[in-house]
């Protein structure tokens, strides 16, 4: 029977992350294998409550302490290399984010799922607020042409680039998609054996992308799946929802995917294409008396960026570049929700 280790990444939340793992643990019974609790050196003493808090409950789960803050990927990685209790590896990993709490069947459909089509590499789930309200996760890969219709918010050029649009229309039923949010998603062992980890140079956002790409170069298709089903606040310990600032690591995340995956000149070429967009846009609003839809500096802080990255950057080759293994090594990140 299929083993999964179940994975949950805690930052600066335990509280909620007890209430996703009492989710989580619901939704394991008749499915072999294990809970762990990563806690992503919050520094505020959650390492302590969660294991006092899975002590008094009396569940069998283990809570690990990452110590580093190395970011999303970064923590799930150790989890992923703490492995079974036994020190084995299971055939499944199922990342699960500290504010989302599985439907009933949510996880048996997963494991369901791809132990029904051995070709599948990474299946996750449909993801609704706690009014029901279904969210965008399922994505396309980024590039040159939805850099400019992203930046430029325009009817007309997004209807006619739809098809490269990285937000992706909802899908009605389960298929493959190029990437997906990981707020619940699992992997298959094989795949992060032959292809690597989360690379942990992403502290935050664009670690799925980048190994959902990875995975689909080796021949392994990532898919929406529908029928499972997992409530989802979002961006609890991130605070993206309150932004009014993009951080810097949403900055250094986006140049090093495009760097990596698809090399200097085209990540170039890609905030070149950002730029005349989001330059457009802003002087339609201006001609319009309409507000930004950027965060306040957002297109100057962009190029400042991009332009110091792109002097600092030593010549290299694009394509993939492989994560860590998962007993191996890779390279930062809070806990994402």
């Amino acid at each position: 029977m299929a083993q999964i280790l179940t994975i949950i990444l805690n930052y600066r939340t335990p509280a909620m992350t007890l209430q996703a793992a009492e989710a989580a643990l619901r939704e394991m019974e008749g499915i072999e294998g294990e809970l762990v609790i990563v806690d992503n050196d919050s520094g505020d003493g959650s390492f302590e409550t969660l294991q006092e808090g899975v002590q008094s409950r009396g569940w069998d789960v283990r809570v690990l302490q990452s110590g580093h803050n190395g970011g999303f990927g970064a923590g799930m990685n150790f989890g992923m290399r703490a492995g079974l209790r036994d020190g084995s590896a299971p055939d499944y990993y199922y990342i699960l984010n500290s504010d989302a709490f599985p439907d009933a069947g949510a996880i048996r459909v997963l494991l369901d799922y791809l132990e029904s089509r051995p070709g599948v590499g990474i299946a996750g789930s449909c993801i609704h607020g706690p009014e029901k309200d279904i969210h965008f996760t399922a994505f396309r890969f980024p590039g040159i042409l939805s850099e400019f219709e992203g930046a430029i918010r325009f009817g007309p050029v997004t209807r006619m680039l739809a098809d490269h649009a990285v937000p992706m229309p909802v899908p009605e039923k389960s298929g493959p998609v190029d990437w997906l949010a990981g707020a619940s998603m699992m992997l298959r062992a094989r795949v992060l054996d032959e292809i690597g980890m989360f690379d942990e140079a992403f502290f935050l956002y664009f670690e799925e992308t980048d190994l959902c790409r990875r995975a689909a170069l080796a021949g392994w298709p990532t898919h929406y799946v529908a029928e499972s089903r997992v409530t989802h606040i979002g961006s609890v310990s991130t605070g993206m929802k309150g932004w009014d600032r993009v951080p810097e690591y949403w900055l250094d995340s986006r140049w090093h995917y495009f760097v990596k995956n698809h090399g200097l000149g085209y990540a170039v070429l890609a905030t070149l294409a950002h730029v005349t967009g989001g330059s457009l846009h802003r002087l339609r609003a201006l001609l319009q008396w309409r507000g930004l839809a950027d965060s306040p500096h957002f297109l100057r802080r962009l190029i400042v960026h991009d332009a110091k990255s792109l002097v600092a950057a030593p010549v290299r080759r694009g394509g993939q570049t492989a994560g860590s293994g998962p007993r191996g090594t890779s390279g930062r990140k809070e806990g994402k929700s």
